[in-house]
């Protein structure tokens, strides 16, 4: 398997959005869509980007699952994975957007990713909620690049 962490800094630009599904594929070797995420990953510039509230569920996922969690730290140190921080004052956008999309339901952590897409202008996404993040739109109109492709079965 490829290297995850980057051998050089992150460029700073961001590649785009990184959502807890993909963290949780990157590190877990016996995932489905382990390869598929790793070779977008390693496709793309780095950092990519996620929200706090994105860490809160990879964390709570590997923990509830007894997995050991310092893959995902290493991703984080290294800058290759950048959390952005979401204000109080943006919390009506990211409500606003969980009624636009109440019949997904759309949950808290893609609210922000949405939230943060748009504010950031990034349209490109790392996750394996594809049905997901196939409907929502930025800005009313503009649809995500979603990546990885599905895995072979």
């Amino acid at each position: 398997m490829p290297s995850l962490v980057p051998a050089g800094l992150p460029s700073g630009l961001p590649a785009g959005l990184i959502d807890t599904g993909a963290i949780l594929a990157l590190v877990d070797r016996n995932d489905q869509w382990h390869e598929p995420c790793v070779e977008a990953y390693n496709q793309n510039r780095l950092p990519w980007l996620t929200t706090e509230a994105v860490l809160n569920e990879t964390f709570y996922l590997f923990r509830r699952n007894l997995r050991d969690d310092r893959a995902v730290w290493m991703l984080l140190r290294s800058g290759a994975i950048q959390m952005s921080v979401i204000a109080d004052e943006e919390l009506p956008q990211i409500q606003a957007l969980m009624s636009q999309y109440a019949d997904r339901p759309m949950d808290f952590a893609d609210a922000t990713l949405v939230h943060l897409a748009a504010r950031e202008h990034l349209s490109v996404i790392l996750t394996i909620d594809h049905d997901d993040f196939r409907t929502y739109r930025l800005h009313g109109r503009r649809k995500f690049t979603v990546l990885p492709r599905s895995p072979r079965r």
